[in-house]
């Protein structure tokens, strides 16, 4: 099987935004406990945080973690967690069934952002609290000195402000399963409120507003239009959030998955647009992606957890093969709307539908969905290319024209290289790849790597790595200088990374 596609210096989509590589710890299940947070673990630091979770968390180079939630954020006092750890309340989280401790708050949060060289996204409770607790909890973060909040945040240790700059206006408050979930109209109305008082506190911020919890709530589409119509001046971005499973065990439709998730983008990208026109704007409302990844593993489990216990193990989906390949074609899809999407969390970091997982008092260790994404993140930087693709397709039970390859290329201009990622979505055959390239000067390979198993069931664990890259040969290019021609041949159900060095004189 081939392909041919076109790769040309002039064939911009856009420049990526390094927060469309920013994942999401929420207090919910082993995320926070046992997870980032061990104290008395062989791996612990001085705070009680496990070096070797930063580690990871460091190799992943990610910019930007949303905290605290979530569903959990929804029916949280953000007070609970400050000052003295040991009189903190002990709360029943009712949105996950569980109790928290709230030993690590927004300032131990912050302190372990700085290790593992990330940046916070906060969210602001407008469930059970409102417009007041918003801007207070603005202030504690981010003003200086010399206010009740600031001055409350400097008597618990903490100097400087910690200065988030994005701010997650709510979650999901269009769904049922939300603490005080509301509707378009009433969202709109709370989230315009506490958007004026967050900016008036601090003006430098950005906010996210709630779009649709996913594209298939019957308020979708009417949701954003609605809320947008309160928030547009106000807000810098909308939110999107997509979960993908394969219940039936019908890999090639679940193959097929990201072609749901571009035309959720491209809609609510449109519905943004349709309110700027309607209100005569010349601003842009760009979209924050800031919950996505593959979940369906661990469901029927989670039902046989235990209520109000601290810190269960829930949402521990195990991540095979074929789950690394969706993933890949996720982040294939962000990069393929790098012009609109300027913020994206793959949900979540650790041990909760994580790349990530721990054992309590033992080792960490890298799923299967941990090598797409650190390739994305490491070598996705830098100009997107618009790159047409001559392929072969297929039809599945939900979808129709699934190109067998997913692609798409980014030029770092800083050190003149180019990365293509590309998956393979056919089962059982190699895919021929032609690429030809324009505008780049004589270019070379740097490397092919490849991410596959025979096994698509086969997956990681503590004990062993079963899915991990492997380096190809074979990939070259030839043709005369200004128009080269790359091939290389991408394995049977794989996730690859071509990297090509480019001698492009401007």
């Amino acid at each position: 099987m081939k392909a041919k596609m076109t790769l040309h210096r002039e064939f911009s989509i856009g420049e990526t935004d390094k927060r469309i590589y920013g994942s999401f710890i929420e207090h919910l299940g082993r995320a926070v406990y046992t997870g980032i947070y061990e104290p008395g673990h062989p791996e612990a630091d001085e705070k009680g945080f496990r070096k070797d979770v930063i580690k990871l968390v460091k190799d992943l180079d990610v910019p930007l973690v949303r905290y605290p939630g979530g569903n959990f954020v929804s029916g949280y006092n953000w007070e609970d967690g400050i000052g003295p750890v040991d009189k903190r309340p002990m709360r029943l989280d009712l949105a996950w069934g569980t109790k928290e401790s709230n030993k690590v708050g927004i300032n131990e949060f912050a302190q372990w952002a700085k290790k593992a060289n990330t940046d916070v996204m906060m969210a602001v409770n407008l469930g059970t609290r409102d417009a007041e607790a918003a801007r207070n909890i603005v202030e504690y973060c981010n003003f200086p000195k010399g206010s009740y909040w600031s001055d409350l945040r400097r008597s618990h240790g903490v100097q400087d402000p910690h200065n988030y700059k994005l701010w997650c206006l709510g979650n999901e408050m269009d769904g049922p399963w939300q603490i005080c979930h509301r509707t378009a109209d009433e969202y709109g109305r709370v989230a315009a409120e506490a958007a004026k008082v967050m900016k008036w506190t601090d003006p430098s911020i950005e906010l996210v507003a709630c779009g649709s919890s996913n594209a298939r709530m019957p308020t979708f589409g009417s949701w954003e239009a609605e809320m947008l119509d309160h928030v547009y001046d106000l807000v810098d971005y909308v939110s999107l959030h997509i979960y993908f499973g394969n219940h039936e065990s019908d890999t090639p439709n679940f193959l097929g998955r990201s072609l749901e998730m571009d035309n959720f983008i491209k809609t609510v990208a449109g519905i943004c647009d349709l309110v700027k026109a309607r209100k005569h704007s010349k601003k842009i409302v760009n979209l924050s992606f800031d919950e996505w990844n593959v979940w369906y593993h661990s469901n029927n489990a989670d039902k046989q957890v235990e209520k109000w216990i601290e810190a269960p193990p829930i949402l521990e989906d195990i991540y095979n093969m074929e789950d690394a390949l969706v993933a890949g074609c996720m982040l294939i899809t962000l990069l393929k709307n790098a012009d609109r999407v300027k913020v994206a969390c793959l949900a979540q970091l650790v041990n909760v539908i994580a790349p990530i997982m721990t054992v309590p008092g033992g080792n960490s260790w890298r799923q299967s969905i941990y090598y797409p994404f650190m390739d994305a993140s490491l070598f996705g930087r830098g100009t997107v290319l618009r790159c047409p693709v001559t392929a072969d397709k297929y039809d599945s039970k939900e979808y129709t024209d699934i190109p067998y390859i997913e692609t798409v290329a980014v030029h770092n201009e800083g050190n003149n290289e180019i990365a293509i990622f590309a998956v393979n979505r056919n089962l059982k055959e190699n895919l021929e790849l032609e690429a030809g390239i324009s505008g780049f000067g004589d270019c070379k390979v740097i490397e092919h790597r490849s991410l596959f198993n025979n096994d698509l069931k086969a997956a990681n664990s503590a004990k062993e790595e079963k899915v991990k890259p492997v380096i190809q040969n074979g990939a070259k290019i030839e043709g005369l200088v200004g128009s080269k021609k790359l091939s290389v041949l991408l394995p049977p159900a794989s996730w690859n990374v071509i990297r090509l060095k480019a001698d492009v004189k401007a």
